[in-house]
């Protein structure tokens, strides 16, 4: 493995990651919108405020590495696709800071007007982020980003058939891992009937995103042709293990043993990234620039590889604690329990 190559891998390590814990984000968002209404909702929302809150920021860490090492590494695909798909790349930037202004201030201020009004930005700003970022992927695989720094169509680049797919899947696994780890922490902090209610949810988000797998499959075959042809060859074992671990995350939910099941629907979403990089390689735009191509000079990517190490030992440490004194509970975030919430929902 070359210099670039290995800074290709650690791009597509930092990606799972955000797709793991940002999608568990911005899917918590998702179900926020679906809560209901204020007495309805109430418990399901102070659950995922509970959840997200000491991590929501952190969580972001991962995207922002990730913009960094391409603009850095692959500073040509990084223009290429700015410039191509600047339209749904500037709504989802957009997104991000209305929603994280929704969930901050929404806590904060005194009526319940301006309470809504904070707490939809929150939640449709969290449908609508990671749905443009499928949608920009969507638009790369299937090809429609041109190399050398150059623009392709602004709008045929992220409206089209893998692009479609491409955002609605990415909503409904970022739904899925939400209501996962919404589960588990229902489960953690004793709310037996939000397990129920959150593990249902999980189920059927799963199920969801297996049918969009399935309709992607047939998109790609026509509109994404290199990834669909290494999908089903060097990738494929990826594939099979994404899909023996989302049957096995989804007979745990549907044994009410949410807790495992949190491990197997990490193990699926990892696996999917990592198939679509093994199918991708070698190419960072398929299938026109590859990783050696499209590389910075040796000196700019061993001084990234450097700077990423020393960013590892200092950031990633911090971050596991914090993560892990959140889960025993230890960051008091001073919130009142509210109402209960029914079971049928």
């Amino acid at each position: 493995m070359n210099l670039a190559d290995l800074v290709a891998v650690v791009l597509f390590g930092a990606i799972t990651v955000y797709a793991i814990f940002g999608g568990a984000d911005f899917g918590a968002g998702f179900w926020d919108l679906f809560a209901g209404g204020a007495e309805r909702g109430a418990r399901p929302r102070a659950l995922i405020e509970h959840a997200i809150g000491p991590v929501w920021e952190a969580n972001h860490v991962w995207l922002i590495f990730v913009l960094v090492v391409l603009w850095t590494a692959f500073a040509q695909t990084f223009a290429s696709i700015m410039l191509t798909l600047f339209v749904p790349l500037s709504i989802a930037a957009l997104g991000i800071v209305l929603r994280g202004a929704g969930f901050a201030f929404r806590k904060v201020v005194p009526e319940v007007s301006e309470q809504r009004v904070f707490g939809v930005a929150f939640a449709v700003s969290s449908v609508i982020v990671p749905y443009c970022l499928g949608a920009v992927v969507g638009g790369i695989v299937s090809g429609r980003v041109p190399k050398g720094g150059q623009a392709g169509d602004s709008w045929s680049s992220w409206i089209n058939g893998s692009s479609i797919v491409g955002g609605l899947l990415a909503v409904t696994v970022c739904a899925y891992l939400a209501a996962v780890f919404l589960a588990c922490d229902a489960h953690r902090l004793g709310e037996s009937d939000l397990v129920g209610y959150f593990r249902r949810r999980a189920v059927g988000a799963a199920t969801t995103a297996g049918v969009l797998a399935l309709v992607g499959y047939f998109v790609m075959a026509e509109d994404a042709v290199h990834l669909h042809r290494h999908l089903t060859d060097r990738a494929l074992p990826l594939v099979i293990a994404s899909t023996v671990c989302g049957v096995v995350a989804l007979t745990l939910l549907l044994r009410d043993s949410v807790r495992p099941a949190r491990v197997f629907a990490v193990g699926a979403v990892a696996t999917v990234v990592w198939g679509w990089g093994v199918a991708q390689w070698p190419y960072l735009l398929p299938t026109s620039m590859t990783i050696e191509h499209g590389a910075a000079p040796d000196g700019t990517l061993i001084a990234l590889v450097v700077v990423t190490v020393i960013a590892a030992v200092v950031i990633v440490p911090s971050l596991g604690l914090l993560y892990v004194l959140d889960q025993r509970n230890s960051l008091e975030l001073g919130q009142a329990r509210a109402p209960s919430i029914t079971t049928e929902n």
